[in-house]
């Protein structure tokens, strides 16, 4: 099954840095070739615009998301959870 990455692309999001952050991910899941393995969709809004960027991951929530939490959070949720 699939990990959904669902990426807020609302007005606020999107002008805190998730036009960066989505390149970020692209970049991440075509280095590590896991276009199979993960569906990355964008929404409209998460609902926590004050909070942004947000970035939800299957349940999870993540707000505040920079390249460098971004990177990290990417490499335990798709990287190291593989090997588990």
């Amino acid at each position: 099954m699939k990990k959904q990455i669902i990426i807020c692309m609302g007005s606020s999001c999107f002008s805190r840095g998730n036009d960066r952050n989505l390149e970020t991910i692209e970049e991440f899941i075509n280095q590590h070739d896991l276009t199979e393995e993960v569906d990355l969709r964008g929404s409209r809004c998460e609902g926590r615009c004050s909070h942004g960027p947000n970035i939800r991951i299957e349940h999870q929530v993540i707000s505040h998301m920079d390249k460098g939490d971004l990177l990290e959070v990417l490499e335990d949720q798709l990287i190291k959870s593989k090997g588990e």
